[in-house]
């Protein structure tokens, strides 16, 4: 290693001199060993971020066929799927609707087509779930009511046309006894789990609480005078679920109050 010496400086002056200059020397090898460590942190958290955002992409699960329609699975593990719009009523009826199954719907005008898929072999349980389920999305809760009765038919029993013709999109014929399920409550518990929000009958949940299957952390959403808007900014504070358009998917048409 060379080192130059001032002659025209005195030997204290140069050693002055070079002093003051190591001094500054490892003044910068400390702040750029300080920069290579920011780096290094910034890199490994950004790695970091990417192998969440990768894992993240890979859970996302492909959605079922049945998750366009409103859904859940009862109490005893049977799929119940119902209509959000007229369209939709169509679709389940010509589509979805099998021999073995039962059609719910609230003895209201205005009120979605609900299936309980297998329902011929179904407990009385999974038909008051799927029932319940009716009452929610039908015209009675934008009307105010607590409770509204619900029927339940065989797929022979429900027609799209009579001897004079086909009838009106959203209309069926309807023939034979019904099954009833009288003054059912209308009432959904809102809840997340693995990251997916459910809303599901308040009878489904508590029979589900009862086996141990329901998460702890739920809301109920009833009859209320709060708008629907309000009442999704509630149930997505309580749940710390951030998806709103999610939540106004799940809540029918009316007011609310959310327990």
């Amino acid at each position: 290693m060379k080192i130059t010496i001032d002659t025209t400086k005195s030997a204290q002056e140069n050693a002055d001199y070079f002093y003051k200059r190591s001094k500054k020397l490892i003044q910068k090898k400390a702040g750029a060993e300080h920069a290579i460590n920011d780096l290094e942190k910034r890199l490994s958290q950004a790695a970091t971020a990417t192998a969440k955002s990768q894992k993240k992409r890979i859970e996302i699960k492909e959605k079922e066929w049945y998750e366009k329609f409103h859904w859940f699975f009862t109490s005893n593990n049977m799929l119940v799927i119902g209509g959000r719009d007229a369209q939709q009523n169509e679709l389940l009826n010509s589509k979805h609707f099998e021999d073995k199954d039962l059609f719910f719907h609230a003895n209201i005008f205005g009120a979605s087509v609900t299936i309980l898929k297998d329902g011929a072999n179904s407990a009385k349980e999974d038909r008051e779930e799927a029932a319940q389920l009716a009452a929610c999305y039908s015209s009675a809760w934008k009307e105010g009511l607590n409770v509204v009765d619900v029927y339940a038919m065989r797929r022979e029993q429900v027609s799209k046309s009579t001897s004079k013709g086909s009838i009106a999109s959203g209309s069926f014929l309807l023939s034979g006894e019904r099954e009833w399920f009288r003054n059912v409550p209308l009432s959904l518990v809102f809840f997340v789990k693995e990251g997916r929000l459910f809303a599901v009958p308040e009878m489904a949940f508590y029979r589900m609480k009862e086996k141990g299957e329901a998460p702890s952390h739920h809301t109920i959403v009833k009859q209320g005078n709060a708008k629907k808007s309000d009442a999704a900014k509630k149930v997505s504070k309580v749940l710390d679920f951030n998806d709103l358009d999610s939540i106004m998917q799940q809540l029918p048409a009316g007011e609310f109050k959310v327990s």
